[in-house]
């Protein structure tokens, strides 16, 4: 009986599984989000696109190894010349958004980050009705008012707003929605329709392709500076390597929940996600803060729940 039992808290339905790994994605994010923080800015060490290198690789390194000898995911083979061309440039926009989003940790506290990542859901509706024509129902289009709003009024209220950093994660923020678009378009057809594992799998190496000639170009000193720092602080390899496996884990994570839970719980787990990710780092860098920001962030927030039901609603 006893056995029966442990055996069934244990299967991948199970509530107990569930919330493991509810706990396993919202700590793989949080904590790439934080250790980004941490070290672009606390440590000095100033090459976003090479830490964003080292992410691509542990991706490419753990999804082969995860898929090869864990079979944790189904490999799906790509079928054409031209699926790998969609692809790799998934790949690049791809880059682009975790590059900008790297760079902009080193302007902007985690907070101010996180607000401004919190308008996707806006850039995702502009750039389906720019690229598709997609239209979208008035009442879904008004719910991203506040959402918009919030975030002018979050800047206004930061007391650490830095005009470059703001670009940057604007640039990141839209970006990402851009690929979440053209992932849409470039791999509809049934026969090219890959899931967010493997399609990990394959932007990873050509994602480290992209990354590594810029890294040369732009950060040239990149060896040279982190041996030097390596010396001076002991744990940033140890933090360098747990932050690229955490970025691994984030994108596992996310899947297996959407997995064994639903895109809508997904959303919701993510908005809440933002909300605890601004709350550990005020308590652990301390930036300060101001009601005018909380407020914005708040409603920012709200709006996005708003948009996300009135999908729901009218699907």
């Amino acid at each position: 009986m006893s056995s029966s039992s442990s055996s069934s808290s244990a299967s991948p339905s199970s509530p107990l599984f569930i919330a493991a790994l509810i706990a396993l994605w919202y700590s793989s994010n949080i904590g790439v989000l934080l250790l980004n923080k941490l070290l672009l800015s606390n440590y000095g060490f100033r090459f976003p696109i090479f830490l964003t290198m080292c992410h691509m690789s542990a991706c490419a390194l753990l999804s082969y190894f995860s898929v090869a000898f864990l079979k944790v995911f189904p490999l799906q083979q790509i079928r054409s010349r031209s699926q790998l061309l969609r692809i790799a440039t998934l790949g690049v926009v791809f880059c682009a958004s975790v590059v900008g989003g790297n760079i902009s940790l080193r302007y902007l506290p985690v907070s101010f980050n996180q607000a401004v990542g919190a308008t996707t859901p806006f850039f995702t509706a502009v750039f389906a009705y720019l690229v598709t024509f997609k239209r979208e129902a008035w009442v879904t289009y008004a719910a991203l008012v506040p959402v918009v709003t919030g975030v002018m009024i979050a800047s206004g209220g930061e007391p650490s707003f830095h005009l470059y950093g703001f670009i940057m994660c604007i640039s990141a923020t839209a970006a990402r929605a851009f690929k979440s678009v053209l992932q849409g378009i470039l791999l509809s057809s049934e026969g090219e329709k890959l899931n967010s594992m493997n399609l990990l799998l394959y932007m990873s190496p050509i994602a480290v392709l992209v990354l590594l000639p810029a890294t040369l170009l732009m950060e040239p000193d990149v060896l040279e500076v982190t041996l030097s720092l390596g010396m001076k602080h002991r744990f940033m390899w140890l933090l360098l390597c747990i932050n690229s496996v955490a970025a691994y884990l984030a994108n596992l994570s996310n899947f297996l929940v959407t997995k064994h839970t639903s895109a809508l719980t997904l959303q919701v787990l993510g908005n809440a996600k933002g909300a605890v990710a601004v709350v550990i780092s005020i308590l652990l860098f301390k930036n300060p803060v101001t009601f005018i920001g909380i407020g914005g962030y708040t409603m920012t927030v709200m709006g996005v729940i708003a948009y996300g039901e009135a999908k729901r609603r009218l699907k």
